[in-house]
């Protein structure tokens, strides 16, 4: 499976951008979590959403704000990010794998990575 993601860029606090991660291969097989690291700081699990996308999961620091979602017939997963803040700001990475309930957040969880976009939210 090899991803690539997409959509980073500039943000005004308040404002929205859309990430996309397109994958190659058996994506709609893996669950795809989103994982970002500022600089700085440890990497931290955003949001997951599993392979038929009927479970989601979102870190309590985005929860209301940010919304995952997949289309399988594109081998796409998307991250709706609205209501940004400067603390969102990061380097942004998909990923594929089976986590299990508990290590959802966990990077050791997801065996195939994409390069990741750059947002930045500032005035």
């Amino acid at each position: 499976v090899q991803l690539q993601a997409s959509g980073g860029g500039l943000a005004q606090p308040g404002g929205s951008l859309r990430l996309s991660c397109a994958g190659s291969g058996f994506m709609d097989y893996f669950s795809i979590g989103w994982f970002r690291q500022a600089p700085g700081k440890e990497r931290e699990g955003v949001s997951c959403i599993s392979s038929s996308g009927g479970k989601t999961y979102y870190a309590d620091s985005v929860k209301g704000r940010f919304t995952v979602s997949r289309d399988n017939n594109k081998n796409t997963v998307y991250l709706e990010m609205n209501s940004l803040k400067p603390e969102d700001t990061a380097v942004y990475y998909c990923a594929a794998g089976r986590p299990i309930t508990s290590t959802i957040t966990k990077g050791r969880s997801y065996d195939y990575w994409g390069q990741g976009t750059q947002v930045t939210v500032s005035s």
